[in-house]
């Protein structure tokens, strides 16, 4: 419990104290059990002031990871060095001499304590415990090894957010697979425009998914991506719609069940490196097929463990759930839940159906303690009326996790006002970059609306002006100024490594720009403004705008298009501005069409909120359209550099919209 006032607060002026914890929460708090490891082995006593703790994090950064691991007891070998090239950015490793298994250390302790509770929308529900979960993963891993898949091979999956997504990509890591999902809202292309980068060796995919009740079959669309995937030796078929989908039509395709049935289960980890491949996860930029961002076996372990731990106070036995997709980076973050001991709960459908009640009444069932979502759906609940300390009991329930996009003050009020008063909110951002957190909650200090309570630790999280001078109290580039465990060890298909710098690296030579407006508070907290760079992030969902233009492009009545992402009650929402043909008029027949095309060709979150002709689209000199000149300028910001452009004049236009007022 925490100290809380009968009557919450209010007032959503920003700065708003909205929680603080108890004396007996900070004295339970891991973070105290830690601090007192590190006062032990390092001679350093945070005095309970976090702030202090975060700083020795950074300056004494390989003792602060080393101590992470070895407190944590982390399974593997260490190895001798923790910390190498440790100014290069990118170029610094750590741990490189480690050996490790993720799977290992995500199913240890292999007994009757629950691991996974996963649930449909139509009322399906499957539990397994920690045993269940080892001995299906196991098995699956000796049917992938018996179908040639080994260290290296990747495993792309194409799931609904069910249990079979985490027993797959756990058999992948058992084996020293790497593997990559989407989910199955995606279309044939953006499904193709991913998995085909990394020729995946096995396809894990289900017959269909289920959203607000309505059936969509996967399997016509499962055989002509299959076609179009030419390095796959087998497919792995999850009935997800019915019990025997006809499968004809795809080449060495299996039943889920039927490959755990007749496996010879594998009997041991393969141990790799620390900075070996574990995932690959997908962020679009704004030209050409989306990246493949290649993240670290024990980079993505050791900083999810920090995260559950230390900043989430995450306990074995606890119920952790997050609202996400397999598409999205929060689904990787959650399942690592299990690495505490931790029950896992998932949720596959619409969070609405049948009504906004869903997710608060399987928070009652499940006792969750830790309950994740967006932005986005904390703002549904509240223009749906529903009040859910009116009707649940959440008693279990300490903390609440939101990201995707920032949090608005008002949001903020009404988790207390209606959701419950004793609770941690812990607004946190990061993304699927670094597969984790730049910044996020801590247990033992106050919560503040509008504000994310800290830098993660061994993070130096920092904002910067265009000259690269740190700033407090005033909004610049989120950025970090040090290397991390959890940055990519690479992109796919970049072998020397120019894209996978020119992401981050240039903008401030030697410091991850990650391309979000912060403030830094005076207190050490955070406000989150959107994003500074040309990426989409509907719903917290990053997408690129290629993925938009590759299917307007198939319209002969427009000549080109400009998408951008409009910051919009709380979250971003995408517009579509399109220079029409000679002739040709944008109707709302064509402007259906358009989101039809959309929604078939990419996923319905790329489907524009609303769509505008222009009698002309800026360009720079060298031809590139201006995304980001557009996206300021109907933000109220200053246009820089008008100078390179070709067709300056053409800005004009877009100032004042009425289509894009408030």
């Amino acid at each position: 419990m925490a100290k809380q006032s009968s009557s919450p607060p209010q007032s959503t002026a920003l700065g708003t104290c909205l929680w603080q914890p108890t004396d007996e929460a900070i004295k339970k708090a891991q973070l105290q059990d830690f601090g007192r490891f590190i006062a032990a082995n390092h001679g350093f006593d945070w005095g309970g002031d976090f702030q202090a703790l975060w700083q020795w994090s950074i300056d004494s950064m390989p003792d602060f990871w080393q101590s992470l691991w070895q407190w944590h007891g982390m399974i593997g070998d260490m190895g001798s060095r923790i910390l190498i090239n440790e100014t290069a950015m990118p170029g610094a490793q750590f741990f490189p001499d480690a050996k490790i298994n993720f799977a290992e250390n995500l199913l240890a302790e292999a007994d009757d304590r629950p691991a996974i509770s996963a649930y449909g929308e139509d009322g399906r529900h499957i539990a397994l415990s920690r045993a269940e979960l080892k001995q299906k993963v196991m098995a699956l891993a000796g049917w992938m090894r018996a179908k040639g898949v080994g260290q290296g091979d990747r495993v792309a999956a194409y799931t609904p957010n069910a249990a079979e997504a985490v027993i797959t990509m756990l058999a992948s890591a058992t084996i020293g697979a790497v593997y990559s999902s989407c989910s199955p809202d995606f279309g044939l292309a953006g499904a193709v425009d991913r998995f085909s980068q990394i020729e995946p060796k096995l396809l894990m995919a289900c017959d269909g998914y289920l959203y607000a009740g309505k059936k969509i079959d996967r399997i016509p669309l499962i055989a002509d991506l299959t076609a179009q995937l030419p390095t796959l030796e087998a497919v792995l078929i999850l009935p997800y719609l019915c019990d025997a989908p006809d499968c004809n039509a795809i080449a060495n395709a299996t039943l889920f069940d039927d490959a755990i049935a007749s496996a010879k289960p594998v009997n041991a980890f393969l141990r790799v490196g620390f900075n070996d491949p574990l995932y690959i996860l997908y962020s679009s930029g704004t030209t050409g097929a989306p990246k493949c961002i290649v993240h670290g076996v024990g980079g993505t372990l050791i900083q999810h463990i920090k995260e559950h731990r230390l900043h989430g106070d995450l306990g074995a036995g606890d119920a952790m759930f997050y609202f996400t997709t397999c598409g999205w980076m929060m689904w990787n973050w959650l399942v690592s839940a299990l690495a505490i001991r931790a029950k896992v709960v998932l949720f596959e459908g619409n969070p609405f159906h049948p009504g906004p009640a869903r997710l608060w009444e399987l928070a009652e069932t499940e006792n969750i303690a830790i309950f994740g979502t967006s932005a986005k759906y904390i703002d549904a609940v509240r223009n749906s009326g529903y009040v859910p300390r009116d009707q649940v009991h959440l008693g279990a329930l300490r903390a609440l996790l939101s990201t995707g996009s920032p949090l608005s003050s008002d949001g903020f009020t009404f988790v207390y006002d209606k959701i419950k008063p004793d609770l941690q909110l812990c607004s946190i951002s990061g993304g699927t970059d670094i597969v984790s957190c730049f910044v996020l909650g801590c247990p033992v200090q106050p919560v503040f609306a509008g504000e994310i309570q800290t830098r993660g630790l061994g993070m130096k999280t920092d904002v910067l002006d265009e000259n690269g001078t740190s700033l407090i109290g005033k909004q610049g580039e989120l950025c970090c100024t040090a290397p991390f465990p959890a940055m990519p060890i690479k992109f796919w298909n970049d072998a020397d490594g120019s894209k996978y710098k020119a992401a981050y690296f240039e903008h401030f030579p030697g410091i991850w720009r990650h391309g979000d407006w912060a403030t830094m508070t005076t207190r050490g907290g955070m406000i989150i403004h959107g994003r500074s760079d040309a990426t989409l992030n509907p719903g917290g969902v990053r997408i690129g705008t290629a993925e938009i233009y590759r299917q307007v492009e198939a319209f002969d009545a427009i000549t080109e298009a400009l998408v951008i992402g409009q910051d919009w009650q709380d979250d971003v929402r995408v517009i579509l501005f399109v220079r029409m043909a000679d002739g040709a008029n944008l109707d709302d027949d064509l402007r259906r069409a358009i989101c039809m095309t959309i929604r078939a060709g990419a996923t319905p979150r790329h489907v524009p909120a609303a769509i505008i002709a222009v009698p002309d689209i800026p360009r720079t000199r060298s031809g590139k359209i201006t995304e980001l000149a557009v996206r300021d300028i109907i933000h109220g910001r200053a246009i820089k550099n008008t100078e390179a452009l070709a067709n300056a004049e053409a800005l004009a236009f877009f100032k004042n919209l009425p289509e894009l007022q408030r």
